[in-house]
C-alpha cells in the first residue's frame, strides 16, 4: 500500500466519478452483475483516498486486479472480445485505473475513456433520446475536464463550468453540421464491426413454433415505418410479408426451401399498384418487408421463388428503399414437382385426428376451394379462441389444439389450416410478417410494430396459383380489420399504448413518434446515397473519386472559413487595450530584445526586479518605467500628466 499523494482537489475526483457513473449507467442491464460491483467499490475507494488521504492499493494487489479482470470477462461471456464483451472489459479497467489515478496525466486519461465510452453507447442505440442523454454526458465531461487543469486548487463552481463547456459544445456545433452534410461518405464500412454488434435485434425468425409470434405481439419496438406515395390500401390489404416456411417436423416449422428457387413469371397483376417508401429497422437477416405483392425491386435485392423480397446482405443498418405492389394479384399456374412435394410434406406422427378430418373433408368436396371452405367454416363454427395466452400443448400439438384446447394465436391457426390442407392433398404453406400498421396524423408515416407480427397460409389452386387464406379471420375477423387491440380478451398481455383511449396520451406517443421517425430519417438515414441526392442538386457530384474530392475540398475549405470569421469575430469583440497597458508592452518587448523575457508568472514588480539585476546599468530606468505604469494602472493616478510622463520614458528606454 501507499500513501495517496494527491494532485487534484477532491472536488475533482468527485466529479470525475459522477462522470463516470453517468456514462455508465446506460449499460448497466447488460453487465454482468460483478462489473458495476467492481467499478463502485473502486470508485468508492478512490473518493475516500482523496477526501481522508486513505492509502491506495499498492503495486501488487493491482497486479491481482489485473489479472482477475480478464478471467472474469471470459467466464462470463466465454470470449475476450466483441461488442458486449469489450464493454465490460473497458469499464472494469478504467475502474482499475481509478485507485491508480495520481496525476495530472492519469486523470486526463480516464476523461478520454469516459469520452469513448460516449462513444460505445451507439454500438447498442442510436435512437434521439441517446443522442441527447450523450449530448448532455459529454457536456458532464468536458466541465469536469475544465476542473482537472485547475490541478490541486478548488475548481471553479459546476455551473460556471457547465457554461464553458457548453459554450465550448455550440461552437463545435456549426463545424459539425458542415462535416456532417458536406463530408463525403464512403460507400460501405470503413472497418468491421464486432459479430455481436449486431446480436439482440428483435423480430421475426425463419422458424416458427407455437408461442414464437405471439411472444413477439408484446413488444412494442418498432419493425419499420411507411411513408405511402399513393393512397394507403384499406389495413385488411396490408399484408407485410417475410419468410415463408414450408417445413414441419410436428412441433416447428422452418423455411427450408423456395431459397434459390426463381419465381415464375406469369405475374398477373389486378387493380392499380400502390407506392410507398419503407424505413426498416436493422433485424440481421436477409428478408425485407413489402407488400404483397411488389412489381419492382429496389437495387441490391431479389425475389424468391415464394416471393420473399431478400437483401444481398443481411440488414445491419437501417435501410430505406422504395418500391410498388399490387395487393391483388394472381401469380403462376404451374407447380413443379419439387415444390409440391414440399408443399405436402407432412410429419410422420402427431396429427391421426387432423389426417381423419381433412379425408373426411376431401370426400365430401368437389374442389380445392370447396375445402378451404369447410376448414373455414369449421374455424368459424367451433368454440375457438383467440388469445395470447393459449395453453401449453404436449405431444401432438396440432391434434391437441384442433380437437381439445381450441385456445391460440395467429401462428396456431396458419399452421393447423396448413397442415389440414396438406393432408387433403392440397398444397400450402405458412407465411409470416406484419398486418396492418397505423398512422401517424403528425408526420403521414404508419409504424408496423413487431405487435403488429402475423402468420398465415397460402393454398395452391390448379387454376389460379397461390392464394392468401388467413384463417385468423373466421376466429376473429376484427384482427384483419381493426388490429390486435380489439381480437384478443382484455386480460391479454399488451403494450399498454395498444390499449389506451387516451387522446392526450395518443397525442404525446404520435409526437415523440414523429421526431423519432425525423431523427430516423434525416440524421441516422443520411447515408452515402441521400448525400449523393442532395449534394447533386446544389451541383456537386459524388459519382467518382474526382467528384469525391471536391467534396472533401468544399467542406475543410467551409470549415476553415468558419473558423477564420469566428476568430476575427472574436478580435472585434475584444476592448481595446488602454494606453498604458500598449506602452508596457513595449516597453517589454525592448527588454525581451535585450535578453530579458518576462515569465507568464512574473508581476511588473518581481520582472523589474530581475530584469534589474540583469542589467544594472538600466536598473534605473528600468524601476522608473514600472512604478509609473503601476501608479497608472492600479494606483490613483489617472491624469494625462502622468501619462505623457510614462510615455516618453518608455519611448527614451526603447531607443537606446
Amino acid at each position: 500500500m501507499y500513501r495517496l499523494r494527491t494532485s487534484m482537489h477532491p472536488e475533482t475526483i468527485a466529479w470525475l466519478l459522477v462522470c463516470l457513473a453517468l456514462v455508465t449507467a446506460p449499460h448497466l442491464g447488460r453487465l454482468p452483475l460483478w462489473v458495476p460491483l467492481v467499478a463502485l467499490i473502486f470508485g468508492l475507494w478512490r473518493w475516500l483516498a482523496a477526501k481522508r488521504r486513505l492509502p491506495l492499493p499498492g503495486a501488487l494487489l493491482r497486479i491481482l486486479f489485473m489479472t482477475a479482470i480478464p478471467a472474469g470477462i471470459f467466464l462470463s461471456y466465454g470470449q475476450l472480445f466483441g461488442r458486449d464483451a469489450g464493454t465490460a472489459w473497458l469499464i472494469a479497467l478504467i475502474a482499475l485505473k481509478l485507485i491508480e489515478l495520481r496525476t495530472h496525466r492519469d486523470a486526463i486519461i480516464v476523461v478520454l475513456l469516459a469520452y469513448f465510452l460516449v462513444m460505445i453507447q451507439f454500438l447498442f442505440s442510436q435512437s434521439m433520446p441517446t443522442a441527447l442523454y450523450m449530448l448532455v454526458i459529454t457536456a458532464f465531461i468536458t466541465s469536469t475536464l475544465i476542473a482537472i487543469n485547475y490541478m490541486s486548487l478548488r475548481p471553479p463552481p459546476f455551473m460556471a463550468r457547465l457554461r464553458q463547456s457548453l459554450t465550448l459544445l455550440a461552437q463545435a456545433i456549426p463545424v459539425m453540421l458542415i462535416l456532417f452534410v458536406l463530408f463525403p461518405r464512403v460507400p460501405g464500412p470503413l472497418w468491421s464491426l464486432p459479430e455481436d454488434a449486431h446480436s439482440g435485434r428483435t423480430g421475426l425468425n425463419d422458424e416458427m413454433s407455437p408461442g414464437s409470434i405471439s411472444d413477439l405481439i408484446q413488444s412494442p419496438a418498432t419493425a419499420f415505418r411507411v411513408e405511402f406515395i399513393d393512397p394507403a390500401p384499406p389495413e385488411a390489404q396490408r399484408y407485410w410479408r417475410g419468410p415463408v416456411l414450408w417445413h414441419f417436423d410436428g412441433r416447428r416449422w422452418r423455411s427450408g426451401y423456395g431459397k434459390h428457387w426463381r419465381p415464375p413469371e406469369d405475374f398477373t397483376p389486378r387493380g392499380l399498384p400502390v407506392r410507398y417508401r419503407v424505413t426498416l429497422e436493422p433485424h440481421n437477416r436477409h428478408w425485407l418487408f413489402a407488400l404483397e405483392l411488389p412489381a419492382t425491386l429496389p437495387g441490391g435485392t431479389r425475389l424468391s421463388g415464394d416471393y420473399r423480397l431478400l437483401a444481398r446482405i443481411p440488414v445491419r443498418q437501417r435501410l430505406r428503399y422504395e418500391l410498388s405492389s399490387y395487393p391483388e394479384f394472381a401469380v403462376g399456374e404451374r407447380l413443379s414437382e419439387r415444390a409440391r412435394q414440399a408443399a405436402l410434406q407432412l410429419p410422420e406422427a402427431g396429427i391421426e385426428q387432423t389426417r381423419a378430418l381433412a379425408d373426411r373433408w376431401r370426400d365430401a368436396s368437389t374442389d380445392a376451394r370447396d375445402v378451404v371452405a369447410r376448414a373455414l367454416e369449421f374455424f368459424n363454427r367451433q368454440p375457438f379462441v383467440y388469445t395470447l395466452q393459449p395453453p401449453l400443448l404436449g405431444t401432438r400439438p396440432v391434434d391437441e389444439f384442433l380437437f381439445e384446447t381450441r385456445r391460440g394465436f395467429c401462428e396456431h391457426y396458419a399452421s393447423a389450416f396448413t397442415l389440414l390442407m396438406r393432408a387433403a392433398g392440397i398444397p400450402a404453406r405458412v407465411v409470416t410478417g406484419y398486418l396492418g400498421g397505423e398512422e401517424n396524423p403528425i408526420d403521414g408515416f404508419y409504424t408496423i410494430r413487431q405487435s403488429d407480427a402475423h402468420a398465415w397460409a397460402e393454398v395452391w389452386y390448379a387454376d389460379q396459383g397461390w392464394v392468401r387464406i388467413d384463417p385468423t379471420g373466421a376466429v376473429a375477423p376484427e384482427r384483419i380489420e381493426q388490429g390486435i387491440g380489439g381480437s384478443v380478451p382484455a386480460t391479454d398481455p399488451l403494450p399498454g399504448f395498444i390499449r389506451t383511449n387516451s387522446t392526450l396520451l395518443k397525442r404525446f406517443r404520435y409526437t415523440l413518434e414523429a421526431l423519432n421517425n425525423g431523427w430516423n430519417q434525416w440524421v441516422l438515414g443520411y447515408n452515402e446515397r441521400t448525400q449523393r441526392e442532395l449534394l447533386g442538386r446544389l451541383g456537386i457530384g459524388l459519382d467518382s473519386w474526382k467528384g469525391m474530392a471536391i467534396g472533401l475540398l468544399v467542406s475543410i475549405s467551409l470549415v476553415l472559413v468558419l473558423v477564420a470569421a469566428a476568430m476575427l469575430w472574436r478580435q472585434s469583440r475584444r476592448q481595446p487595450l488602454d494606453a498604458e497597458v500598449r506602452l508596457y508592452q513595449r516597453f517589454c518587448r525592448q527588454l525581451e530584445r535585450l535578453g530579458i523575457q518576462r515569465l507568464a508568472s512574473e508581476g511588473p514588480a518581481d520582472f523589474a526586479r530581475r530584469a534589474g539585476t540583469i542589467r544594472p546599468q538600466a536598473a534605473g530606468a528600468i524601476s522608473e518605467i514600472t512604478e509609473l505604469f503601476i501608479a497608472i494602472r492600479y494606483g490613483d493616478k489617472h491624469g494625462k500628466e502622468q501619462l505623457a510622463r510614462f510615455s516618453q520614458a518608455v519611448k527614451v528606454f526603447s531607443s537606446e
